[in-house]
């Protein structure tokens, strides 16, 4: 079997596999459901995301030590992972060769050169890298000012860092000095204000909105299972909806379709991880090269590089994907895959240049801060941002989310959406509850999103600490936050009609919503004409007869006296129920009165946990009648609604 062959085997595999583990990412114990599959798997074997969490947290989640296994056998084989697993890079692969397909040779060599468009995904690297890494820095030098030795020291060792790389000719001399007062700045930040605000030394995982696997994960979990509906086994009864996947389907739909314009486009120009290859293989110890420099100079081998590496002449070993093409093309057998380097030269550069790697640096360290201006995680947090039960606060969930959609697939009920507006343009596309949507709130019995999340950005919680139970009893249940009733807009309250929707479906016991019941007369200063245990005849309005009377709301109320719920009304008869309360009927010539009993909700916020099923539930459109807000969740102390 080729080689060549052996590549496409392993690509189809590893496409399958992913959209496997998409499908089975369903809430279950069945052999197509989550029960059981490792469905992180791809996201785990990603370095990209165990090394930006690493430099955001300073921890690792121990299924990202996959990712030392692909960085380990990329410094040996070089680019696999883009050429033989990566189920994005397949399938733009797939599109790249369709829109090649019938064009001529010397159109594919054309449409597979090399350009400088490519060095943008260093670039970006770096700056998604630095925005991760961002407080690093304050957090090994932040100094007292009693320990003016130390800023000093520091000083000085920015200064030899600076001369260092001037001498190297790294930097040039105005920019050398323009680096070292930066550097001289920072330190002095670090060693003067060290309990500064949170957002100067912040830092924030970003990659996973441009790295291909929670790309992937995210586009095909969100705009693509979503319209698989049927009796096959997994399949949801309906369209499950989440809010914006029009630009998420934009950004990963458009990031394939744009490989019929050049071939693995995203692959070449902007995708991360292959930078992040492209630097640890440029020197692998297995690469593709040309036993002899000189050739008949046909280009086959151009014609189908997937990486636009340029084999034909000196290859640049940063851009070969590992695609084998150019082997499969050659026809006297001068590209091989060996340990000698390529005869006719290597180009290991990634073509960007010193003063663009700075300036992304620099843009990622200050993005960061630049963000988080408007205070959205410190005074001026958004209380209508609900997360998931289980996720971390804000500061620590935004360096781990990396995005990829897995707690908004497993949700049962469809209510993990991805934000928008909510979190600002660095939380866009992280989890956050929508209660309007799907089918119910928050299940209490349901942990799946914690247990699913790949980086812990959303902690596995058990059933005992969600609820509350066992040796949680004395921590209480996690609150995702806490409900309020808008008294303008709630039916009972604004409208005098009887609702206690909200109230019946509550979860928590004792209930989190109580109600008061009062009474609004309907029809008062009715004269009975004669009266019965069981009956008043009265004389009423045409219009008093068209009410639901039967509905059990409406009561017939003595004067200063108790009253009697209502069972129906014939013509002028008020028919009720014997087991209420009344001490006697009233006699001929009393006046009675006709009331609606109306139940008006209020929150307990000490028992309401925030699940939302209130909201989900509420019977008025739009802008429901009740509403949770993240006042009193539990991963924020900081934003607890009740004092003492």
């Amino acid at each position: 079997m080729k080689i060549i062959a052996t590549r496409r085997i392993a690509q189809v595999f590893f496409l399958i596999l992913f959209f496997w583990f998409c499908w089975v990412t369903t809430l279950g114990e069945r052999w197509w459901q989550l029960g059981g599959w490792p469905v992180n798997w791809l996201l785990q074997l990603d370095p990209l995301v165990g090394m930006a969490t690493l430099l955001a947290t300073r921890t690792l989640y121990a299924g990202l030590l996959w990712g030392l296994v692909t960085i380990v056998l990329t410094l040996v084989l070089g680019r696999f992972f883009c050429g033989w697993i990566c189920p994005f890079g397949t399938m733009q692969q797939a599109l790249g060769y369709l829109s090649l397909r019938k064009k001529t040779l010397s159109e594919k060599i054309k449409a597979n050169r090399y350009r400088t468009g490519q060095k943008v995904k260093y670039g970006l690297l770096a700056f998604l890298l630095a925005a991760a890494a961002a407080d690093l820095v304050p957090h090994f030098l932040r100094l007292s000012v009693g320990r003016p030795a130390g800023f000093f020291l520091l000083a000085a060792a920015a200064g030899v860092i600076v001369f260092g790389f001037s001498r190297i000719g790294a930097v040039q001399s105005r920019t050398g000095l323009l680096a070292g007062f930066f550097l001289v700045a920072g330190f002095s930040a670090a060693a003067f204000f060290p309990d500064a605000d949170p957002w100067i030394y912040a830092a924030s995982l970003q990659a996973g909105f441009f790295d291909p696997i929670p790309l992937a994960h995210r586009g095909v979990n969100l705009t693509l299972m979503p319209l698989v509906r049927g009796e096959l086994p997994g399949a949801a009864a309906e369209i499950r909806g989440y809010v914006g996947a029009w630009l998420i389907g934009l950004f990963f739909w458009g990031g394939l379709l744009l490989c019929l314009w050049i071939p693995r486009f995203y692959c070449r120009t902007i995708c991360p991880l292959g930078a992040l290859f492209g630097l640890l293989g440029r020197g692998a110890l297995w690469r593709i090269g040309k036993q002899e420099a000189k050739c008949r100079s046909c280009l086959r081998c151009e014609s189908h590089c997937e990486g636009a590496c340029r084999p034909s002449g000196a290859i640049r070993t940063a851009e070969c994907v590992l695609c084998l093409n150019c082997l499969d093309r050659c026809r006297t057998g001068n590209i091989g895959y060996r340990i000698e380097p390529s005869a006719a030269g290597e180009v290991r550069s990634c073509d960007l240049s010193r003063r663009a790697f700075g300036a992304a640096l620099v843009a990622g360290l200050a993005s960061v801060p630049v963000l988080r201006l408007s205070g959205h995680t410190s005074a001026n947090w958004p209380a209508g941002l609900v997360r998931p039960p289980g996720a971390l606060d804000e500061d620590r969930f935004l360096r781990r989310c990396i995005k990829c959609g897995q707690c908004m697939r497993i949700c049962p009920t469809n209510i993990i959406q991805p934000a928008i507006g909510q979190a600002g343009l660095e939380g866009i596309w992280t989890p956050v509850l929508n209660f309007r949507i799907g089918s119910s709130g928050c299940q209490l019995n349901c942990v799946a999103c914690g247990h699913v999340c790949p980086t812990a950005a959303i902690r596995g919680l058990s059933l005992d600490e969600k609820l509350g139970r066992g040796a949680f009893q004395d921590r209480g249940p996690v609150k995702m936050g806490t409900a309020f009733v808008d008294q303008g807009r709630c039916l009972p309250w604004a409208m005098d009609r009887p609702c206690i929707v909200c109230q019946e479906n509550c979860p928590v016991s004792p209930k989190a919503i109580l109600v008061d019941a009062v009474f609004r007369p309907v029809e008062g200063g009715l004269t009975v004409k004669r009266s019965g245990e069981r009956f008043v005849d009265v004389d009423l309005s045409a219009a008093a007869l068209d009410r639901p009377y039967g509905s059990g709301d409406y009561f017939c109320l003595q004067e200063d006296g108790p009253g009697r719920r209502i069972v129906s009304v014939d013509a002028g008869r008020v028919a009720m129920i014997s087991e209420d309360s009344w001490d006697s009927p009233p006699a001929p010539g009393d006046a009675v009165t006709i009331a609606i009993r109306l139940q008006q909700p209020r929150v307990d916020p000490a028992r309401c946990i925030g699940c939302g099923i209130c909201e989900h539930e509420c019977p008025v459109q739009g802008r429901r009648a009740i509403y949770v807000t993240a006042e009193n969740e539990s991963r924020a102390p900081a934003h607890a609604l009740l004092v003492g």
